[in-house]
């Protein structure tokens, strides 16, 4: 069982501003060096690296070594999981008072961004719909399964699940299939193995690329029309 004082140190550390800005940043998933982390955060490179260092101590963050170059990334997706919740959380409160006006960026965001290493916003969440009413994918509030038809279905777009799943003939304890609420649209969009086959394909097929210095993504004229064709999804 945790700890409340380890509790209250992941708190602390996450409820930092300049923290919290780098954790956001790494949210896409990918791995960022300190002077990345540090413009994210509006911080000196000095301030970025005692920040950095306390939360890769703390299980936060994990640094990945590659030549003289040192790269920083979220310890698990956990750590992605529990940003999420905290955005869910404060997007829900204080509902009295007037709205902030939402601007471009906001608004991207909103429309298809990466959670992690999944797919959110109205695409990941119109992408979850429409798997669940093809009967490709069943949700339940605690997991999820991919049917037949559904090993079928991503077979024919390209993603073989069952070359995911098995690694030197093992079976990946990952789960396979489960939701996970967006904070923007209030419903769940789909994570877990599924969607990290999803979003990886979709940036290998180039159906969709990242906007620089945001989480947001693009869809392609190509992303577009696969949406739309294989899996009934128009977002206009």
């Amino acid at each position: 069982m945790t700890s409340l004082s380890t509790f209250t140190e992941v708190a602390a550390l996450a409820g930092d501003p300049a923290r919290a800005g780098m954790l956001h940043a790494l949210l896409d998933g990918r791995a960022l060096t300190a002077s990345e982390l540090a413009h994210a955060a509006g911080v000196t490179p000095q301030t970025a690296s005692g920040h950095l260092a306390r939360m890769t101590t703390a299980g936060l963050l994990k640094v990945e070594k590659q030549g003289r170059h040192r790269y920083h990334r979220l310890a698990s997706p956990a750590v992605a999981r529990m940003m999420e919740g905290i955005m869910q959380v404060t997007s829900g409160l204080d509902t009295t008072r007037p709205r902030l006006t939402v601007g471009p960026k906001d608004a991207a965001l909103r429309t298809a961004r990466t959670c992690y290493d999944h797919l959110a916003g109205r695409l990941g969440v119109a992408l979850a719909d429409a798997l669940v009413r093809g009967g490709y994918v069943e949700l339940a509030s605690d997991g999820g399964l991919v049917t037949d038809a559904g090993m079928e279905f991503f077979g024919r777009i390209g993603i073989d699940l069952d070359a995911i799943l098995t690694r030197n003939g093992r079976r990946s304890a990952r789960i396979l299939c489960r939701p996970c609420l967006d904070w923007s649209e209030r419903r769940p969009h789909i994570a877990g193995t599924v969607g990290v086959a999803i979003c990886a394909h979709s940036f290998a097929e180039d159906w969709m690329k990242r906007v620089n210095g945001t989480r947001a993504v693009t869809i392609t004229p190509k992303g577009q029309r696969v949406y739309r064709e294989e899996f009934g999804v128009h977002l206009g």
